[in-house]
């Protein structure tokens, strides 16, 4: 029998030799009911749909989702390594208090983090990047007007993430939403504040005014300006909601931390 022809051109590859050319990674094309469990969950604790010390009952999600409770067990787990469940041996697993400690370090890495993208975003931003900008402030204003914080605050996020995108860093905004949870369930609790949700809003034009402008140090001073005044609203937000806190630092020590 005669040996088949070799293929015009092609090089036989060694075996375990480098990769070369085009990036080969493997992605995960499927989702798990243990993914979708602890997205569901992951919402309602971040929105502050779940509030902190509410109970959570793996036979009472299992039931009611009418699955085992395998995957309800690994959907927490997870939420457990965010800080996000406490597990309270003899007592139960409970929505996790917001630690005063991870407040300062989210914001300090959220301010570096969306000075880049905003950066970034303002050198390379088209008309089209613009108009999309616009238009997500746009339904902000409307929806602040509504009075609907959490659908507002599903815009923001969606404003923000935009940014990084236009700036060819979206890479950033996934690292970002990692390191921002236990402020943003804090932010979900002083959204629906008189006039919160219209200033957010007047916040994002004048970032993207000065976008548009070109102006890289002004795009950067408004993204820290409104990132930074969440920070001076910690103080009041303890005070009205003290059981949503783990006292683990003084709350002095949080504000000097960001000052």
């Amino acid at each position: 029998m005669s040996k088949p022809l070799k293929e015009k051109g092609r090089k036989k590859r060694a075996p375990n030799a480098a990769p070369t050319g085009r990036g080969r990674f493997l992605e995960r094309s499927t989702i798990t009911l243990a993914d979708m469990l602890y997205q569901e969950l992951h919402t309602a604790i971040l929105y502050m749909e779940l509030l902190p010390g509410t109970p959570i009952s793996e036979a009472a999600i299992a039931e009611e989702r009418g699955v085992s409770r395998t995957p309800v067990r690994e959907a927490v787990l997870r939420l457990a390594e965010e800080q996000l469940v406490e597990v309270v041996p003899k007592s139960g697993t409970f929505v996790a208090r917001i630690p005063l400690s991870a407040l300062p370090q989210a914001q300090i890495a959220r301010r570096a983090l969306e000075n880049a993208t905003v950066c970034a975003a303002t050198k390379c931003a088209t008309d089209s990047d613009f108009l999309e900008l616009m238009s997500l402030i746009k339904d902000q204003k409307k929806l602040a007007a509504e009075g609907n914080p959490s659908a507002f605050h599903s815009v923001d996020e969606a404003f923000h993430e935009a940014i990084a995108r236009i700036g060819k860093l979206p890479s950033l905004w996934r690292l970002t939403l990692q390191v921002k949870a236990q402020v943003d369930r804090f932010r979900c609790l002083e959204l629906p504040e008189e006039g919160r949700m219209a200033a957010v809003a007047i916040e994002h034009e004048c970032i993207v005014e000065a976008m548009q402008a070109r102006d890289v140090d002004r795009a950067a001073a408004k993204m820290e300006m409104h990132l930074s005044g969440l920070q001076l609203r910690f103080a009041v937000g303890y005070e009205n909601y003290p059981d949503y806190y783990i006292k683990d630092v003084e709350l002095a020590d949080v504000l000097k931390t960001l000052s």
